[in-house]
């Protein structure tokens, strides 16, 4: 057995705060189920989930030399970490569906060109293209690429299988892209 396997999780997180990414290794292999298992707990999205406890980790590795096992176990340590990683990004998922919950509509201001990086005569043509599209789909299309809905999360609001959306999408999409290439619709 070899020194770090003899190691307790506080000892694992001291060696990783020196930069000991066997140790790390070991504290992500013995601890990565339950950690998961508490953003699951909150975010309730596997694809999320897992991109979270990375991000857990992550900020694990960055923020090991400040555990104080005086102060908590380093499982309870890490799963505050995890816990509130998740909670972060659940609140921001709200914020952002909510901002997307207002009509939404292309405009010919600044913001569907700042939003977009676009000069304002490319904005005229990709409004232009947009009001030619479905009411439906041009609401998708916003929704999923400027504010950044998943499908998921579009078909949860358009009351549609994933698969539909995604070819209602697909379609919107080479609309689109025939409408700003300049081809008849």
């Amino acid at each position: 057995m070899s020194d770090i396997e003899t190691m307790d999780l506080a000892g694992l997180i001291a060696a990783t705060a020196e930069g000991d990414r066997p140790a790390f290794a070991e504290l992500y292999r013995r601890t990565s189920a339950k950690l998961h298992g508490v953003i699951l707990r909150i975010c309730r999205r596997p694809d999320l989930a897992a991109e979270l406890l990375q991000e857990s980790y992550l900020k694990i590795w960055r923020n090991a030399h400040r555990f104080d096992p005086a102060r908590a176990s380093a499982i309870a340590w890490m799963a505050a970490i995890a816990r509130n990683r998740t909670i972060d990004a659940v609140r921001l998922q709200a914020e952002r569906v909510s901002a997307a919950s207002e009509e939404l509509e292309p405009d010919d201001g600044p913001g569907l060109a700042a939003a977009a990086g676009l000069d304002q005569a490319t904005s005229l043509t990709l409004r232009a293209c947009l009001e030619g599209l479905k009411t439906d789909d041009r609401r998708m299309v916003l929704l999923g690429y400027l504010y950044g809905l998943s499908r998921e999360e579009l078909g949860e609001r358009f009351a549609m299988p994933v698969n539909t959306v995604k070819t209602r999408l697909r379609r919107a999409l080479s609309a689109l892209k025939g409408c700003l290439d300049g081809e008849p619709a």
